[in-house]
């Protein structure tokens, strides 16, 4: 298998996932500061020019969710995914979450703060956004009371893509209101084979 990664991005979650597998792979990282990601030789492998992408065998996948569902039913045997229709389904609702409700208005505040030219930035989007992560940041973390993990009673993927996406969360300084998600998000990277968080990431990038 093969990793096309940058490494502060959502290739963190499937490098996670590929990690807590025992699973080896072969990591080809794309610089996307350098403009590798518009390189043709890249774009005939995922033609929206983005990241992650896995390549198992003539299998092209994009999508970091789509990516660790499949990781997790390829390897059955890890446990990452229940075998019960209902708490899969639960994975199911969770990743969407993340997607979705989470990772939304995160895109919105990096956009309005990095990605667009300057004159094309509405500040106000930025905090409007943030509200709309809080509100529904205030659901997950009613969840999390009592809980280890986000399904049931063991580690699945819905947890990688989740810690992740907080850990985004928490660079954007949205996470101070929510003990709970704190300490949920810490709990997941100290384990031992969690990915790098994303401080560290850009930090790896500069050595």
């Amino acid at each position: 298998m093969k990793l096309y990664e940058f490494a502060p991005t959502r290739s963190i979650r499937v490098r996670w996932t590929l990690q807590e597998l025992g699973v080896e792979f072969e990591a080809i990282q794309v610089n996307l500061g350098a403009g590798e990601h518009r390189r043709p030789e890249f774009l005939k492998i995922n033609p929206a020019g983005k990241l992650p992408v896995l390549v198992d065998g003539d299998l092209v996948l994009t999508e970091s969710v789509a990516i660790v569902l499949y990781l997790a039913e390829k390897y059955p045997e890890k446990g990452l995914l229940p075998t019960a229709p209902g708490e899969r389904a639960k994975v199911n609702q969770w990743l969407l979450f993340a997607a979705t409700e989470l990772e939304q208005p995160l895109w919105r505040i990096a956009r309005h703060k990095f990605l667009y030219p300057e004159d094309k930035r509405l500040p106000g989007d930025i905090a409007l956004a943030g509200q709309d992560f809080k509100a529904m940041a205030e659901v997950l973390a009613k969840h999390m009371e009592q809980r280890q993990f986000v399904v049931g009673d063991r580690v699945t993927v819905a947890d990688f893509v989740m810690a992740y996406t907080l850990d985004w969360a928490n660079e954007a300084h949205l996470l101070d209101d929510f003990p709970t998600l704190l300490a949920y998000t810490e709990r997941m990277y100290a384990r031992p084979h969690a990915a790098p968080r994303i401080s560290q990431a850009f930090a790896s990038l500069k050595a």
